[in-house]
């Protein structure tokens, strides 16, 4: 008996426990040499539902997102994750892309680039299915500018703490939020909703249609999901965050 349940639990082992991880390199209009991975599970076609992965300031893609790309993957998605220009080693991890610039100084505005070459590169690597941008924090706000200038290939935004105030000026998320066409999900852990602008932005986000979660407990950004960084269970968030995606990727394979 105990060798059977040992084969049945062997079987049950979910897709992303034999996930292939693809690193990879491309270029951003600007030149810069952007580095990142591809996430994908056995079975999964190309057409299937995509989502491009960001991470939030003094981070890096693998730091960010490794605790969260299992439960991605099995909820049927392909995924692609950068390391975007500005960031750093705030998850034990490395900025591939940072550091390929070295001293070079960019403000958070100059990291679109970084994102418009994930879209591209998912699309020439033959992703063809409905399309998510996922952002944390600085990132957050940066989708929404994806979204607006590709209506056609972004097809739906979600938004972990979209920063804004002076350090976003000239791509803050609310200059973006009223001409964008996808579906929207922005959310926020609650003690963020003491922040001064925090309040005002959610219920622009509302008024202006876009749905929106306060997640109690979370933390900052994307880690809002991560049971390790918020100390409880994630579950309630995580139930909110598939159910959007699913019901906004529906059909992309």
């Amino acid at each position: 008996m105990k060798k059977i349940l040992t084969l049945i639990a062997a079987l049950a082992m979910s897709s992303a426990a034999i996930a292939e991880t693809t690193s990879v390199t491309m270029q951003a209009a600007d030149g810069v040499t952007v580095y990142g991975e591809i996430y994908t599970a056995p079975g999964v076609p190309k057409s299937a539902p995509l989502i491009l992965l960001f991470h939030q300031g003094g981070g890096d893609s693998r730091g960010e997102y490794t605790p969260l790309v299992p439960r991605l993957l099995d909820a049927g998605y392909n995924l692609v994750a950068i390391d975007q220009r500005r960031g750093g080693d705030r998850f034990d991890g490395e900025n591939r892309t940072l550091a390929g610039v070295g001293d070079t100084k960019f403000s958070y505005c100059d990291v679109v680039p970084d994102l418009e070459a994930a879209l591209a590169f998912a699309r020439e690597q033959g992703f063809s299915g409905k399309t998510a941008a996922w952002g944390s924090s600085y990132s957050a706000a940066l989708i929404f500018k994806l979204g607006v200038d590709h209506p056609d290939e972004i097809d739906a935004i979600i938004a972990f703490s979209a920063a804004s105030g002076e350090p976003m000026e000239g791509c803050m998320p609310e200059q973006y939020s009223a001409d964008i066409t996808q579906p929207v999900l922005a959310l926020r852990p609650s003690r963020e909703m003491e922040v001064p602008y925090v309040p005002g932005q959610m219920e622009l986000f509302e008024e202006q249609g876009h749905r929106t979660y306060i997640a109690d407990p979370g933390v900052h950004g994307s880690s809002m999901l991560n049971e390790d960084r918020v100390g409880e269970s994630t579950d309630e968030t995580w139930s909110v965050v598939l159910e959007f995606l699913a019901t906004n990727l529906a059909g992309g394979d």
